[in-house]
């Protein structure tokens, strides 16, 4: 066992750190940011910890990317100074170099709003597909499922669905096949607050650093082979997919879909199961 790269220190990076060491099942996770004392002190303060919770990752620092050598995955988090998403040019450049020295390992990009840089990655940086996927997806349906158990007076744990396609505004929830303590949601919730609550998904958009830090934390596990459960995650889907005119895009286009995880990364994206109306919005978010 290797040892987890999370790239930035901010407060999605420390929470992710936290939550990965407090699960205690990864070897090492190492902090790494420019700013070496953030990242120094955020790893000190985890470890301290470690007696309290019980836990014995270990938990490093370093103040060079080039520390991501050797990792098992790399995770793409926030700036530890400013506090904002590694995203844009800055976070292609920071991309291109963690690249360069992870070899063959996934790259998860923790944030929510990193979903054009996965493109980037693989359209400019011919990054292969399966080493990229975004985790934020994963976030915003535990926000869901937990308005959903408000309206059932129930744990938002007890509520299973699926979100599909690009959040905010083009975020497709697969409600047909959505259940809760293993019967449908649409037996136990009438069309109108099912109709409420796909009107709260723009409200919900971005995710907090704490609900993006624990979906990523859940992605890490999947990829290391600590879980066989199915995610909703961000990713590139193959270069040259049809348009329905029969003309190639030559664009990636990076939607949020159910996927199936590997050691290599994205071992298979799966088809959800949609209504046609569904279905037709998930293509159109795809075209967008």
């Amino acid at each position: 066992m290797g040892f987890i790269a999370i790239a930035g220190c901010g407060a999605l990076g420390g929470a992710l750190a936290h939550k990965l060491a407090g699960r205690d099942r990864v070897a090492e996770i190492r902090l790494i940011d420019p700013e070496g004392r953030i990242a120094q002190g955020k790893a000190l303060d985890i470890l301290q910890s470690s007696p309290v919770e019980r836990f014995s990752t270990r938990i490093t620092s370093a103040d060079a990317w080039t520390a991501a050598a050797g990792a098992d995955l790399v995770v793409l988090a926030d700036d530890g100074v400013s506090g904002k998403e590694h995203a844009g040019e800055s976070g292609l450049m920071l991309v291109r170099q963690l690249v360069s020295v992870s070899g063959a390992a996934p790259i998860v990009f923790a944030g929510a709003g990193q979903r054009e840089l996965i493109g980037r990655a693989s359209s400019e940086l011919r990054v292969p597909r399966r080493r990229l996927l975004g985790s934020a997806p994963l976030a915003l349906e535990s926000a869901v499922r937990a308005l959903a158990g408000v309206l059932l007076d129930t744990s938002g744990v007890d509520v299973a669905l699926r979100i599909v396609g690009v959040p905010p505004n083009a975020a497709v929830v697969a409600w047909e096949e959505a259940a809760a303590s293993g019967l449908p949601l649409s037996s136990q919730l009438p069309a109108h607050q099912i109709a409420m609550l796909t009107s709260k998904i723009r409200s919900l958009w971005p995710p907090g650093p704490y609900a993006l830090a624990s979906a990523a934390s859940r992605v890490v596990e999947g990829l290391l082979g600590r879980s066989r459960r199915r995610f909703s995650c961000f990713v590139a889907l193959e270069r040259g997919a049809l348009r329905d005119s029969g003309e190639f895009r030559s664009d990636v286009p990076v939607v949020a879909m159910p996927v199936e995880l590997g050691a290599e990364g994205v071992r298979r994206v799966l088809e959800p199961s949609l209504t046609r109306q569904e279905q037709t919005l998930l293509e159109n978010a795809i075209e967008m």
